[in-house]
């Protein structure tokens, strides 16, 4: 089941990941509901700039829910997520395993003091790979200290390291984050993009990013209307009427 709000103010797009009883944890269906709906928000061009949260102070999000683990890569930013338009993440609580790749690869993090980042997956037994994109984002040492020891790191560090923008008190982390947002969406958007886009291009990408991005590639073909329309033609035997898309 989803657990994805999504709503509009403005020029901003708010996705709430809303699941408490399991500390916003990421399921599938939660997982390519943020993809659609980040599509969306990318092809309306109303919009301008996206905020990413967990409901209420106590997760941001408690990563993959074990009995309905998500493909990450639908989720990520720069990987199942493609858009030239800022993304940012609003924290607080708890954020673990894939939360923790959602904050490296949004644009701007705003954290509350109460935040908690955790990977635990090595001594889970368990990783998609995407975590690695930490140490594209801050020191290398300090995201190994993150991935190989499990060690919780609180906002004042990651604030220090540079994984996240701003500090607040708790239960202001989204209106400061809202409020960046309305900032940028009154800039040019077409700088706005191109900057985004650009630094995009100069960011190295580990082989789940890059493998993530040939998966979103085949996808578009593998759900095109071409491919239903080759096969109807092969069912009827004639000559298929392509549209490309």
């Amino acid at each position: 089941m989803s657990c994805l709000r999504i709503d509009r103010r403005g020029a901003v797009t708010l996705f709430t990941i809303d699941n408490a009883a399991k500390r916003n944890a990421l399921s599938q269906a939660t997982a390519l509901d943020l993809q659609r709906g980040f599509a969306e928000f990318d092809a309306d061009a109303s919009q301008r700039v996206a905020v990413i949260t967990g409901a209420g102070n106590e997760a941001f999000t408690a990563g993959a829910d074990l009995n309905d683990i998500p493909e990450f890569w639908r989720c990520t930013p720069g990987a199942g997520i493609v858009t030239d338009k800022p993304i940012i993440a609003a924290i607080a609580g708890w954020c673990i395993g894939g939360g923790i790749t959602l904050t490296a690869t949004c644009d701007l993090a705003v954290a509350a003091e109460n935040t908690k980042f955790s990977y635990p997956e090595a001594k889970i037994g368990l990783t998609q790979g995407f975590i690695t994109a930490l140490a594209a984002r801050i020191p290398q040492k300090v995201a190994m200290e993150v991935m190989l020891l499990g060690r919780q790191m609180d906002a004042q560090r990651a604030y220090e390291v540079g994984l996240i923008n701003q500090v607040t008190p708790v239960g202001q982390q989204l209106e400061v984050a809202l409020a960046m947002a309305e900032e940028i969406a009154g800039m040019a958007p077409l700088v706005i993009r191109t900057i985004k886009r650009f630094v995009g291009q100069i960011i190295p990408q580990s082989p789940s990013e890059i493998y993530a991005r040939t998966l979103q590639q085949l996808d578009a073909i593998r759900l095109s209307e071409d491919l239903e329309e080759g096969k109807r033609a092969f069912k009827e035997k004639r000559e298929p009427r392509f549209e490309g898309r």
